[in-house]
């Protein structure tokens, strides 16, 4: 056991120092990566020591450890499974509105996950001519422009007309996108589609529901490949944080 959770922790740390290379240190979260692999070098050396000195450690201890740490994987596997069942959520043919989540802009770029959203915009407009969709993002540190405005420009760039398109620019987090987009529009008692990268819909489509959104129906665009599992245990922590302080 303890060569596993050695083994464990140096994939962490190397997953990690992946991590600060592609996206830099300031990657939102990547630190829980060096958390877990403190956490389980030190268990190693624990374990070793342990193994070392019978006795050690008193029974009650180790079997509470045990018992912690079983219902803490059951826990994450089961709110894991629950993130993972939106990544492949296509939608529904001829929705009334898309809310397009934004996501951080580059100056006026769009970022690799915006990118990403957008694409998958464009091919359910195309496919969907009847449908609104509205683009909701405010403007943050750093961008020169609305995320809203960021993705108008991408998408009338790639021939979606101005009609179509609802801007909603003031939303800074999920729940004012939401909140904000059925302001302008009212489509929380319309057939709407909520769009975000794969690992983010189960979680923004559960808070339409919450928000009153009578028929909210989630379309995964892709994600990065090398921030996937990153993205996902955040999701998994963002879920359980909502669960404990609301």
């Amino acid at each position: 056991m303890n060569l596993l959770c050695f083994c464990a922790g140096i994939l962490c740390l190397a997953y990690y120092l992946l991590i600060v290379v592609y996206a830099g240190i300031t990657a939102d979260f990547a630190w829980i990566w060096a958390a877990f692999a403190v956490l389980l070098e030190g268990c190693a050396v624990l374990m070793r020591y342990g193994r070392k000195h019978p006795g050690f450690f008193p029974e009650w201890l180790k079997y509470g450890v045990a018992a912690v740490v079983l219902v803490g994987i059951i826990c994450f596997c089961v709110i894991c499974s629950h993130v993972i069942s939106g990544m492949k959520s296509p939608g529904k043919k001829n929705l009334d509105y898309v809310v397009v989540l934004g996501a951080h802009v580059k100056g006026d770029v769009p970022s690799k996950a915006l990118e990403l959203r957008l694409k998958a915009a464009l091919k359910y407009a195309r496919e969907n001519e009847d449908t609104t969709l509205i683009l909701s993002g405010g403007q943050g540190s750093g961008e020169d422009i609305t995320e809203a405005k960021c993705m108008e420009n991408y998408l009338t760039a790639h021939g979606i007309p101005e009609e179509r398109l609802v801007l909603e620019e003031k939303s800074t987090r999920t729940k004012e996108n939401l909140k904000f987009s059925d302001d302008l529009t009212g489509c929380r008692k319309k057939n709407t589609g909520i769009l975000s990268n794969n690992f983010h819909v189960y979680r923004a489509v559960e808070l339409a529901r919450k928000l009153g959104y009578e028929y909210p129906y989630g379309i995964a665009a892709s994600s990065d490949p090398i921030m996937q599992v990153h993205y996902v245990v955040r999701e998994v922590a963002a879920l359980i944080k909502e669960m404990l302080f609301g």
